[in-house]
């Protein structure tokens, strides 16, 4: 009987295809178990945790208008003041936006608001300065949207 010596024998090919292609495919394989398994673990906290961020909106309405300037035209850009009917101060300021609106919550229930532009400062291109026609006057009710209308005039 012969005795055999083990040899050590290094080559420069590459590793056979076979072992590739399946290495490969473990590895595909693991990467989809993962996600599979990560979307129906995780969306179940994910939305627990959503659900534990929203919560319930107190009721409002809201108030929805626009500035219209001398020429019937939407004005951008116009300071919006609101305030309720027994206060003397704005509580709440705006500005109209590039299509003559704007639009502001305010608590749901029986209130009054009174609605005017502050146009100090405001001019037309031609230099002439403008005034509101007349304050706005808001009666809301519940939790609904009013809109409105707020005419300038030179």
């Amino acid at each position: 009987m012969r005795n055999w010596k083990v040899k050590t024998v290094t080559s420069s090919r590459p590793q056979s295809p076979v072992l590739f292609a399946r290495l490969l495919s473990f590895f595909l394989l693991a990467v989809f178990l993962f996600v599979a398994l990560s979307s129906h673990v995780l969306a179940p906290a994910s939305a627990a945790s959503a659900a534990k961020k929203l919560k319930p909106r107190d009721p409002y309405a809201l108030i929805f208008g626009t500035v219209w300037g001398p020429d019937n035209r939407p004005v951008y850009g116009v300071p919006v003041k609101i305030r309720r009917l027994p206060d003397k101060k704005p509580k709440w300021e705006l500005t109209s936006d590039h299509a003559g609106e704007f639009a502001q919550r305010v608590p749901a229930g029986k209130a009054d608001y009174i609605v005017w532009a502050d146009l100090k400062g405001v001019k037309t291109t031609d230099g002439q300065q403008l005034h509101v026609a007349q304050e706005v006057d808001v009666h809301v009710e519940y939790d609904e949207r009013v809109d409105i209308g707020l005419h300038l005039t030179r």
